[in-house]
């Protein structure tokens, strides 16, 4: 069954990779968190998804931004600094012997709870901070034949509830949405901000064409996406059109074309959504453009960042 604009090419290599844990590496069937670790047990931690492409890691001081940053809101310390961590994960990645078309979940916790309790006054241990790395390439039939999406009726919340900003690991608005389009027999869910205008998917970020202009959601509502920046980012040095605006459903059934945006596949199609054909159905000019504008960014921050 497909999984969206997530859905990979399964490699053998994933069976025996090292995974970091707290410093440690383990086998993939090795690598374990207590069950009183404040991840597993309440969701109270931040993570980022990070991409290893041609020896380097693009973008790595943007995704490192919002991991200190969601920390911070969290109130707690993630016990190393910006170079410790990017040492870790490039020690990691060595061991592995990784140097292309790799996808890294970088998670950390609060730490262990002394028990079952939601107050970070009873953590005992320093912050659990594990890091997996994994082959992973985007399936060629998603990226070129796009996804379909499902308008679902779980919202993304105002900033007094749970902020969207903070990429944390309580993700279970997310996960309701994508059950609901999955059940809908749709790839990824389309959720709409308190104000019924379009907000982004359940993990990914939005984006329509409407005659010849880019639009995305004011983004006041959903996560402050690293791809997401960067498209809009490409859209400008090329002199493409781009807004940050509120639109509606309307807007969007009437659209030429849609893509949505994310750190594992970059830009991908949507080809339909609510059971409405965008353009030919197939991938629009646009995204096709974007796609490869935003793969030579990618190249070009890959040589210029952090090496393997």
């Amino acid at each position: 069954m497909a999984k969206g604009s997530h859905d990979y090419e399964q490699d053998p290599r994933n069976a025996e990779i090292k995974i970091n844990i707290n410093g440690a590496l383990f086998p993939r069937d090795e690598a374990k968190v207590s069950v009183f670790d404040s991840g597993f047990m309440l969701g109270d931690g931040v993570w980022e998804g990070l991409r290893l492409h041609e020896g380097g890691l693009p973008f790595l001081d943007q995704h490192l931004d919002r991991l200190y940053e969601g920390a911070k809101a969290l109130d707690f310390d993630i016990g190393l600094d910006r170079d410790e961590l990017t040492e870790r994960i490039v020690e990691t990645l060595r061991a592995n012997g990784m140097r292309d078309g790799v996808h890294i979940r970088l998670m950390v916790t609060r730490g262990v709870r002394a028990t079952p309790y939601q107050d970070p006054r009873v953590i005992v241990s320093p912050p659990t901070i594990a890091i997996v790395p994994e082959y992973k390439t985007p399936l060629p039939e998603t990226t070129e034949k796009g996804i379909r999406l499902y308008t679902v009726h779980v919202r993304r919340g105002a900033p007094d509830v749970q902020d969207p900003k903070l990429n944390s690991h309580s993700k279970l608005n997310c996960i309701l949405a994508c059950i609901q389009a999955t059940k809908a027999g749709y790839d990824e869910g389309l959720m709409l901000d308190p104000h019924g205008f379009v907000a982004t998917c359940n993990s990914t970020h939005f984006f329509i064409v409407r005659r010849g202009e880019v639009w995305t959601s004011s983004g006041k509502y959903c996560l402050g996406g690293i791809t997401r920046a960067n498209v809009i980012r490409v859209c400008r040095e090329q002199g493409i059109p781009v807004f940050e605006k509120d639109f509606s459903l309307t807007d969007v059934y009437g659209a030429d074309e849609a893509f949505v945006t994310g750190t594992f596949a970059g830009v991908v199609p949507v080809r339909e959504v609510d059971g409405r054909i965008l353009g030919n159905g197939t991938r629009g000019p646009m995204a096709e453009r974007l796609q490869r504008d935003y793969h030579n960014l990618l190249v070009r921050e890959s040589a210029n960042g952090v090496k393997i």
